[in-house]
């Protein structure tokens, strides 16, 4: 891979030069690889073969895990959330120690390993919101809750400039990476405002409304930064520095 220089930016192929744009800049690479039939068939890559393949797992099931919680994830993720959420996800399957190279999945994986991954790489969770807070997954009842306890808003929320108040958010989910299905609760505390007044107690509760659940749960916890101008509140800087964290997993094994 190289970077163009000069003014003119090229985009498109000339001979087996590739030029495009990507978020690092003007690229250019050279167009290389073996032919489809070859990658399935000789025994020389049966390891490539077996890591797209994993790979591959990891990328529907760190979709489907997004899928679930889009409501809350929406203003709360970077641009390289996907990517960065994959690679955690190939953790999870190549900690699977009873399925065979290349049949490894996120199920008989470690999924736990993904309890405290922070969705906004920008804002983490534990950098900006240091009010104590207890998150509990009630697999009998399908109650995902956080209780966060009361708090002083200007010395335990780290809120950029220009912050009048905040809502603490939170999701549970449970989801079936097999079926591509789920069932999400979401909850919000009403705006908070972001000053040196004692805040009472929240208490954030999702009721999934599935009893006895033997699905993987999901449990997200994050905070809102808000602007309040003339009675109307709006998001600050498009949600730029709003935390989103999976707080708490629940394998259900």
């Amino acid at each position: 891979m190289a970077r163009q220089s000069g003014i003119i930016k090229l985009k498109g192929t000339i001979g087996d030069i590739t030029f495009y744009k990507s978020k690092d800049g003007y690229l250019a690479r050279q167009k290389g690889g073996v032919d489809k039939e070859r990658f399935h068939t000789d025994p020389k890559f049966q390891r490539t073969r077996e890591n797209a393949a994993e790979f591959a797992r990891a990328g529907k099931a760190s979709k489907a895990l997004c899928t679930a919680i889009r409501p809350v994830l929406n203003k709360t993720q970077d641009s390289r959330m996907i990517s960065r959420l994959v690679k955690s996800m190939m953790q999870v399957i190549k900690a699977d120690q009873v399925s065979n190279r290349g049949l490894r999945n996120v199920l008989d994986g470690e999924l736990v390993l993904l309890q405290g991954f922070d969705f906004n790489g920008n804002a983490r969770l534990s950098a900006t919101v240091y009010a104590p807070y207890t998150p509990t997954i009630g697999r009998a009842t399908g109650l995902l809750e956080v209780n966060v306890a009361s708090f002083v808003p200007d010395s335990q929320i780290v809120a950029p400039g220009g912050t009048t108040h905040f809502r603490l958010i939170s999701a549970g989910v449970e989801v079936d990476f097999e079926n591509e299905t789920f069932a999400l609760a979401q909850s919000s505390s009403a705006e908070i405002a972001f000053d040196n007044t004692v805040s009472g107690a929240v208490s954030l509760s999702n009721d999934i409304g599935v009893v006895d659940s033997t699905k993987p749960l999901f449990l997200v916890f994050g905070i809102e930064f808000l602007q309040q101008v003339n009675g109307t509140f709006y998001a600050l800087n498009n949600g730029a520095y709003n935390a989103l964290s999976l707080v708490l997993v629940d394998t259900g094994v």
